[in-house]
Order: structure tokens, then C-alpha cells, then sequence
């Protein structure tokens, strides 16, 4: 057994296996695998579970989802026409659905914020309970997405089969996910998150207090600068981000870059805007049992 801490410093090449001494940078180097007694592992177990997911669509799973809904005509003739779409829509209606711990779900927030330009997008936390009769493929798969994280559903669900499970690499790494059809899903219940939180906490109050009182002007603000260097920040955004860095220290290893990129000051934003913000974020990963219990506050949609 290890933790994150440990995770991370073999990911930098600053540890190895304490039994053959092979560390992340060999081919046959070692990675995460699952708990045994994880009791996801367990078939009549799965269904029996919660599950959470979290996603930017405020009716996920969609009913009759047209991934070509959206797209103007210009893109459509920049896709090579209606043909060319057709095969591209059916295409992202093969792709299965993922779902998986709270830890993956709101891993999975942050890292599309970071890798996917996410930021100001709205995003719910659903809780997912399966149809009781679903049938489970036996075992276990390694991490099966491809990289952009797609899964197509045929190619782990065969025929007779609802449900595969998969170790999940990115997100809660060592943790069980599911790979699955809509009509796996039962039922779920959503939330907008981050959430709002009535407490004030003092590195809060304080970092308001000094943001405030910061200069928003940068030091080639008043003159030119050499073509090809950047403008230098202020000194508003330069103590945000050294914020920002101080609190990603409370949080998971695995979970600071990301929530750095998700934390992002700009001088247009508001000091208060920003803190509230930061405060609700951290709130998703180290209180988890007001969001729950936000959750369990929702009404249940029948799928």
C-alpha cells in the first residue's frame, strides 16, 4: 500500500519500487492498481453502490443526444458536409459513459477546467444509481480510454454485458470506474457545484483584505516593452497566485495543478469574486459531506 504523496515523488522519478528497484522511467516500470478489497470488486455489489459523475450538461445522461445539434453550418461545411457529420455523430453516441468515485468526479471537474478551457463553464455533480439487474463484465480492465478519453461502449461492453469496470489511471488513481450505457443508469441526482458556503475562513478574509489594497498596475505598464516579452503581472495577480500556490498545499498531491488552473486570478476580476470562488472550490475536496449532504437534499430523476 502507498498514498499520493508517494504516487507523485515516483512520478518524478524520486522513488522505486521498494522490491525490484525500477522506477517510472522503465518500460516495465510498475503503476497504481486496485485495492482487493475494493467492494466494486465484488459483482452483485455494483449496482448496489453510488456512483457520481460530473459533467457541464444539466440533464446528463441527455435523452436522445444529437451531438450534431449545435453545430452551424459553417462548421458542418468545415467537417466536410452532412455525410461527413452523420459519421462523426454516431460516432460520439457510441462512446460510453463513465462514472466512478466523489474523488474521480470532482478530479475529473478540475482537470477539464485545466485541460479543456472549462473555467467558466457551469458544472453539476450527479449521483448515479444503476438499474438493479445490469450485468456486470467480469473482472477488471486497465485504464481503457484512449487520449482524449474515450471509451467506445461495443468495444468493452459486449453483447448480454451493461457494466465494465476499469481501473481508472488519471482520476482517484487506484479506484474503480464504470464504462457504460444510459441504460445502465437508473436514476441520478444533481447538484451545481462548486457550491456556495456561508463560512468566511480567515485565510479568506485576509487574502480579500490584501487584494484589495494591491496595485493592478504592471511595471511596463507605463512604457514600452522589448517586442516579444511579456507584460510583467501586477502585483495584484502576482500575490493571487502566491495565494493560490499556499492553499494548494492543504489539498491532495494529485489535485494542486489543476486546482491552481482552476484558482487562475486576472486583474478584471473582483478580489471578493475570486476568494468566494477559491473558498467553494477547496470546499468540493476537502468538505465532501456538505456536498453530499446538498445532494441528498435534490430530487431523484428516474432515467
Amino acid at each position: 500500500m502507498t498514498d499520493l504523496d508517494w504516487i507523485d515523488r515516483w512520478d518524478q522519478a524520486l522513488e522505486s519500487c521498494p522490491g525490484c528497484g525500477v522506477n517510472c522511467e522503465a518500460e516495465t516500470a510498475p503503476r497504481v492498481t486496485v485495492d482487493r478489497e475494493d467492494l466494486s470488486l465484488t459483482d452483485e455489489k455494483v449496482a448496489q453502490l453510488v456512483w457520481y459523475h460530473t459533467s457541464t450538461h444539466p440533464d446528463w445522461p441527455t435523452h436522445d443526444f444529437d451531438p450534431a445539434g449545435e453545430l452551424t453550418q459553417e462548421t458542418r461545411q468545415r467537417m466536410g458536409g452532412d455525410g461527413h457529420v452523420a459519421r462523426w455523430a454516431e460516432r460520439q453516441r457510441a462512446k460510453a459513459l463513465h462514472v466512478g468515485t466523489y474523488e474521480a468526479a470532482i478530479h475529473n471537474m478540475l482537470r477539464r477546467i485545466d485541460d479543456q478551457g472549462d473555467h467558466s463553464t457551469q458544472f453539476y455533480l450527479y449521483r448515479v444509481q444503476l438499474v438493479p439487474t445490469i450485468s456486470v463484465r467480469e473482472g477488471w480492465l486497465i485504464d481503457p480510454s484512449n487520449f482524449v478519453g474515450d471509451v467506445v461502449l461495443n468495444e468493452v461492453c459486449p453483447p448480454g454485458v451493461d457494466v465494465a469496470r476499469y481501473l481508472n489511471y488519471h482520476e482517484d488513481p487506484g479506484a474503480i470506474s464504470l464504462a457504460l450505457g444510459r441504460t445502465a443508469i437508473g436514476s441520478t441526482q444533481r447538484v451545481a457545484i462548486p457550491l456556495a458556503s456561508k463560512e468566511e475562513p480567515p485565510w479568506m478574509v485576509e487574502a480579500i483584505r490584501e487584494l484589495d489594497s494591491a496595485s493592478v498596475t504592471t511595471s511596463a505598464s507605463s512604457g514600452s516593452r522589448p517586442l516579444g516579452r511579456r507584460r510583467a503581472p501586477s502585483q495584484r495577480t502576482s500575490r493571487a497566485r502566491e495565494l493560490t500556490t499556499s492553499l494548494a498545499e492543504r489539498l491532495p498531491v494529485n489535485l494542486r495543478w489543476h486546482f491552481e488552473s482552476a484558482a487562475a486570478f486576472s486583474d478584471d476580476t473582483a478580489p471578493d469574486d475570486w476568494a468566494f470562488y477559491v473558498r467553494d472550490v477547496m470546499d468540493l475536496i476537502l468538505q465532501p459531506a456538505r456536498i453530499l449532504e446538498a445532494l441528498d437534499n435534490e430530487p431523484v430523476r428516474h432515467l
